[in-house]
């Protein structure tokens, strides 16, 4: 009555069994694949994300077995400890003398060599290591107590944007913020890019030009200009507004200032959009024709789309620099409509991507990078925008970098607000602590929290936007000439055409203006401490409506 199986049928079952496993297991390996390629390619600049870390040690796993096992590297437990003893001014001149020596160990990771021939998983593994091997030299670096390494990009997705753009282009462009231009310069990106082709140019160009009195500008030509360094003064927002029929008012600047021939030599004006790009397809074709001339293409080195094809007409014009310098209002300018996102949030653009402007010219937009560097500290990158505003968990400390900044008659009459003066026993020419100009931006606007304190974070963060979007007037001096930089800000900063004749600067003043943050909370810890327990008394019994104060008094 067919109640008893065969053997055959115990076999087609476990066949059919099989089978769909391998259905399965093929569908969840398609649909990884699927997931890992719609990964949003994000920057990594913080080592505190465990999701990096992890990502990371996976990443070196991978990459070294046993049989390459890496270097047993001495840890100091307190780094600090050599440094214990001694003054702020003789750990500043040594930390410069630790930078010096070791300024040929911060460099940009480099592409390893490679060619068409090589598959994908050779390439892969050979650039996994040489980022890890580069990763490896950083965090030496960052162990020695007496240098302090900035946060820099550790994504090496975000690296390889580079990479490609570097290839591909004829002419590198580094877009730079006016108000403090070495500040996002990276010398040694430009150094690899002659490592690349000896012919290849590095163009910085400088925006936010408006944001600069014209005396200033004309400081920095001439500093460019002595150094050999390839510059244009360029205005992103100037050029959307022209693009939209708009009259900015940096425009009505400069047709105020005079036509000095020195001046126009040293290309101090700020170009237009027409200009630019007339000017980046000179100076990429002229690489060009000197480079099929004299040079040809290392063999194994570059792919056909790289600026060594000899095949193609158009010029290839790269784009490169640090988050929220306009990069990306930038690009928008040069096409003449929208392509790229733009926010005030660092790292807005993900990969990079190539826009074709004419037949003649084409631009490579590459995402947003932060370089390793010694010359900053974490909250002058947060004050420059570089770092994400919003997450910031330390406000005092980047609130500070503002505030020796900005004179302090700059600030007042920017907020309507009165901040407080020096104590008698400090210098009178000091600029303001940070706990001071928070508390004054929050009584004034009425920013307070439940409790009856001060909203700082909130007061900071909105300072800290004002003083990136250039609401907050303030800007760097060429090296060699920050004698007389807060002289020449209390008059350029509320008059952008003064002159910069003015009086012999006070050295005193100098110094004070330039105190360091930690200068300032380890000698005024006391008075902070005071202060807040005076501002949350006062705070607290406003909110009351002065009840409590009554009925103590009553009671004594």
């Amino acid at each position: 009555m067919g109640g008893n199986k065969g053997p055959s049928d115990g076999l087609g079952r476990a066949l059919i069994k099989k089978h769909k496993r391998m259905v399965r297991e093929s569908k969840e390996k398609g649909l990884a694949l699927h997931l890992q390629q719609r990964r949003v390619l994000e920057s990594v600049i913080d080592v505190s994300d465990i999701d990096a870390i992890l990502e990371k040690a996976a990443e070196a796993d991978r990459i070294y077995s046993f049989d390459n096992p890496s270097a047993n590297l001495l840890i100091n437990l307190d780094p600090s400890s050599d440094m214990d003893g001694m003054t702020e001014e003789e750990k500043r001149k040594l930390r410069k003398e630790e930078e010096a020596l070791h300024a040929r160990s911060l460099r940009v990771p480099r592409r390893p060599p490679w060619s068409a021939h090589m598959s994908i998983e050779e390439l892969d593994a050979n650039e996994k290591q040489a980022f890890l091997e580069w990763r490896r030299n950083l965090a030496r670096l960052e162990e020695n107590g007496k240098l302090v390494l900035t946060p820099f990009e550790k994504n090496l997705d975000i690296w390889r944007q580079l990479w490609r753009v570097l290839e591909r282009s004829d002419l590198l462009v580094m877009v730079v913020d006016a108000r403090d231009p070495l500040f996002y310069r990276c010398p040694d990106l430009e150094e690899y890019a002659r490592e690349l082709d000896e012919h290849k140019k590095t163009l910085l160009l400088v925006n936010k030009a408006d944001l600069l009195p014209i005396s200033i500008r004309y400081r920095w030509a001439e500093y460019f200009h002595r150094h050999g360094i390839l510059f244009v003064f360029w205005s992103a927002k100037a050029a959307s507004a022209a693009l939209d029929g708009k009259l900015f008012v940096g425009q009505l600047r400069e047709e105020k200032v005079l036509k000095d021939p020195i001046q126009a030599e040293l290309d101090t004006k700020i170009y237009g959009r027409e200009e630019l790009l007339s000017r980046l397809q000179s100076e990429a074709e002229a690489i060009r024709a000197y480079r099929s001339k004299n040079h040809e293409a290392p063999e194994g080195r570059y792919s056909e789309t790289s600026s060594m094809n000899p095949i193609s007409k158009q010029v290839i014009v790269g784009f490169v620099g640090y988050p929220n310098v306009g990069k990306s209002s930038t690009i928008n300018a040069l096409v003449g409509q929208k392509r790229t996102g733009v926010t005030s949030t660092p790292g807005k653009t993900k990969h990079f991507q190539t826009l074709i402007i004419s037949d003649e010219l084409m631009l490579c937009d590459c995402p947003g990078l932060v370089f390793p560097s010694f010359s900053s500290s974490r909250y002058e990158m947060i004050a420059s925008g570089v770092l994400p505003i919003d997450r910031m968990t330390e406000h005092r400390e980047a609130v500070q970098v503002v505030a020796n900044r900005v004179p302090r008659n700059v600030i007042e009459s920017t907020y309507n607000i009165t901040l407080p003066k020096p104590k008698a026993y400090e210098q009178k020419s000091r600029p303001p602590l940070s706990p001071e100009l928070l508390r004054a931006y929050c009584t004034s606007r009425g920013y307070f929290t439940s409790s009856g304190l001060p909203d700082e974070t909130r007061a900071a963060r909105i300072i800290l936007k004002d003083f990136v979007d250039g609401k907050l007037p303030h800007y760097e001096m060429p090296p060699g000439e920050k004698e007389d930089i807060f002289m020449n800000r209390i008059g350029d900063m509320v008059d952008p055409n003064s002159s910069l004749d003015n009086d012999e600067p006070n050295t005193s003043d100098f110094e004070a203006k330039r105190m360091t943050v930690e200068d300032g909370f380890k000698q005024h810890s006391l008075s902070h401490l005071l202060e807040d327990l005076d501002s949350f008394e006062l705070n607290s019994t406003s909110t009351s409506k002065s009840t409590a104060f009554v009925k103590r008094k009553d009671s004594a």
